[in-house]
């Protein structure tokens, strides 16, 4: 049987505000489900991998509800269990041209955040696994999840069985409990295969500042070889790089380091954006397609950066190009109307 590509982290409904109108005008909302790591698990799926998802939902309407879109596109649910308590939610307030999006986090106590996961039996969970996904959102919820997620990451290395882990800093959830992001983050790094993150990441658990211009190659190369030597099973390092015009437009490219080369892709230029959340998620899931397919290093990163720019043309957390049009975004004819 083919192993499947498992994510671990909590599922979140998502509840955007209509056209641009803050969230203060109590405008209409309309949801969504997501979460980062349930992002590349639906990603993936699209790509035509086996894909899990482990993780805790209330046992609710709400709760049904987001497993019910995992079934829908594809993703094995049956590890995600039911507990007592709420459903995690985030409120996105659309913004445009000079005023960035917010958003506003109600996660606090949730069924995924209290549960009890010293009591999951990881090695059975994780059985038939080829690759596990974890992200720093998981950690920034609390000691509770961070030892969750660092117990599977773990347990899956003894198993070996391969694994990622984005960093995805998210201050406005470190600073609600007062976690130590700086001491947490890097224990989950060191557990690491491939790590989605950049310069500004490494600089952060590392309290240091690396010589080069912000976001320039030596930069960036600086805090690829410190992270390199410190995570001694790190094999990859992989993030974007993004200019932002205005919020409605920005230039994203690819950039993955190994210990030995320094990989990019082509910059692309993203106006009249739709929705760019999930974005790093889609990315993601474009260049993990790339590796379990067993494409070149720089083929992996180029399908990356086509699931992350063609994001930013659709509604939602969920990244739902196929692999057919990643290959077309990076052909002369991605624009052609499919007839």
């Amino acid at each position: 049987m083919t192993k499947a590509f498992t994510c671990f982290g909590e599922l979140l409904i998502r509840l955007s505000t209509a056209g641009r109108d803050p969230l203060y005008t109590l405008p209409e909302l309309t949801p969504y489900v997501g979460g980062a790591e349930a992002n590349v698990a639906v990603g993936l799926a699209r790509l035509g991998h086996a894909t899990r998802m482990i993780s805790v939902v209330p046992d609710n309407d709400l709760g049904q509800a987001a497993v019910g879109q995992l079934r829908y596109f594809g993703v094995d649910a049956s590890r995600v269990s039911t507990a007592s308590g709420r459903m995690g939610l985030y409120f996105l307030t659309t913004g445009g041209i000079h005023r960035p999006s917010d958003i506003l986090y109600d996660r606090a106590g949730s069924a995924f955040a209290t549960a009890d996961f010293s009591a999951f039996d990881w090695a059975q969970l994780l059985d038939g696994s080829e690759w596990l996904h974890v992200s720093g959102v998981t950690a920034a919820l609390g000691l509770n999840a961070f030892q969750g997620a660092l117990k599977a990451m773990q347990v899956a290395r003894t198993l070996g069985i391969k694994v990622s882990f984005d960093c995805n800093y998210r201050p406005k959830l470190w600073e609600a409990w007062g976690g130590d992001a700086p001491s947490l983050i890097p224990q989950l790094m060191a557990q690491a295969d491939l790590i989605f993150g950049g310069y500004r990441d490494i600089e952060l658990v590392f309290k240091t500042t690396f010589a080069g211009e912000a976001g320039s190659h030596q930069r960036s190369r600086a805090a690829a070889d410190h992270a390199f030597s410190a995570f001694l099973d790190l094999k990859r390092l992989i993030c974007t790089r993004r200019e932002q015009i205005n919020v409605d437009h920005n230039r994203l490219a690819g950039l993955m380091y190994t210990r030995s080369e320094t990989l990019e892709t082509e910059t692309y230029d993203i106006a009249r954006i739709i929705d760019r959340i999930g974005g790093g998620d889609a990315f993601a899931a474009g260049v993990l397609h790339g590796i379990l397919s067993g494409k070149s290093d720089q083929e992996a990163l180029n399908y990356g950066i086509a699931g992350g720019c063609l994001k930013h043309a659709m509604p939602g957390d969920f990244a739902l190009a196929t692999v057919a049009e990643l290959e077309a975004f990076l052909s002369d004819d991605g624009f052609d109307v499919k007839r």
